[in-house]
């Protein structure tokens, strides 16, 4: 076992955390989330797309220079299909322990069960278990990684990257039309149909303390845009002007990230959303979020057609696997 699993550490609880789990105070959610009126994270209906698209792309470019994140209803995707998705991931993480361990991240890999994502200054830890895998192109797909139980958490997850596929070309097609490109632009930037999805749920058990941990601290995606699929139970926080707002949970709504690909390649006009989870003291908060992202060799940088001598390129044009090897170790870019 890579490290002793959060719900089993939640199980055996009362009161007390570890300590390792303890927040720095400028971190810990209790002192820094803003308690007053919260401006709402836009939302936008994409059925309206055939009715107005001009509309419908200015809202989601806006949302995207704005607060790089943005929630999208009427979206295609059935609701059976989500609710099968989210059922099939709630059972396995409800399976028993030696059952989960099969599927444990080994090492060299980070497809799998696991805990510890990454370290963290002074040997903090996060408020979360997880289970990554592929979904989609299909010749990424680990089915080695795939639980057998329950029975249809194959098809569950290839029915929703199935659908979800549509949403992110919609998606991208906006964006590259806010910013006055042919629509398919910012798609064929990042890989086109080789753009790879990666799944990852995050399971966050029940915390006595929920006012001093995270579930997940604050990042921005790597990923060109990330759609997340959450439960009921509300735990993302966006920072914005200088402040961390709680994301309002929305029924059959779809959470849009900008990921840090997209900001790349617009020179910084929409911006990757800086974010972070915190967790309930009653109730399992989960979400699925899927990484939508260039292939490992994918060069990047901001487009041509962006850039000029009034506004030079902002970022580093390089492959993606380099990018990304960076921000893993956290080293500049």
């Amino acid at each position: 076992m890579e490290a002793e699993r959060v719900q089993t550490i939640a199980r055996a609880l009362k009161d007390d955390i570890p300590p390792e789990f303890i927040r720095p105070e400028n971190e810990q959610p209790g002192i820094t989330t803003f308690s007053g009126p919260t401006p709402d994270i836009p939302i936008i209906d994409l059925s309206e797309r055939d009715l107005d698209r001009e509309r419908v792309v200015r809202e989601i470019s806006k949302a995207s220079e704005e607060w790089g994140i943005f929630q999208v209803v009427n979206h295609g995707i059935p609701e059976d299909v989500i609710k099968e998705l989210q059922r099939v991931g709630r059972e396995f993480f409800e399976l028993p322990q030696e059952e989960k361990e099969k599927y444990a991240v080994k090492p060299g890999s980070y497809e799998g069960y696991g805990t510890k994502l990454q370290k963290e200054p002074e040997g903090k830890k996060a408020w979360v278990d997880y289970f990554f895998h592929y979904v989609w192109p299909l010749s990424r797909v680990n089915h080695q990684i795939l639980p057998d139980n329950p029975p249809c958490y194959r098809a569950a997850n290839e029915e929703y990257a199935k659908h979800l596929i549509g949403v992110v070309d919609g998606v991208l097609e906006s964006l590259s039309e806010g910013l006055g490109l042919e629509k398919d632009a910012l798609k064929e930037s990042v890989g086109g149909d080789g753009m790879e999805y990666l799944l990852k749920i995050n399971y966050y058990p029940p915390c006595p303390r929920p006012d001093l941990v995270l579930g997940v601290v604050a990042h921005t995606d790597m990923s060109a845009i990330t759609i997340l699929v959450p439960n009921e139970v509300p735990g993302l926080q966006v920072f914005k002007d200088d402040l961390w707002f709680d994301a309002k949970y929305v029924p059959n709504a779809l959470i849009v990230h900008i990921g840090d690909q997209i900001e790349i390649l617009s020179n910084g006009k929409y911006k990757s959303v800086l974010h972070r989870t915190t967790v309930n003291k009653e109730k399992v908060r989960m979400s699925w979020p899927v990484f939508c992202s260039p292939p490992q060799e994918m060069v990047i940088g901001p487009l041509k057609q962006l850039v000029s001598d009034d506004n030079p390129p902002k970022f580093k044009t390089k492959k993606y696997k380099d990018y990304a090897y960076c921000k893993l170790n956290k080293l500049p870019q």
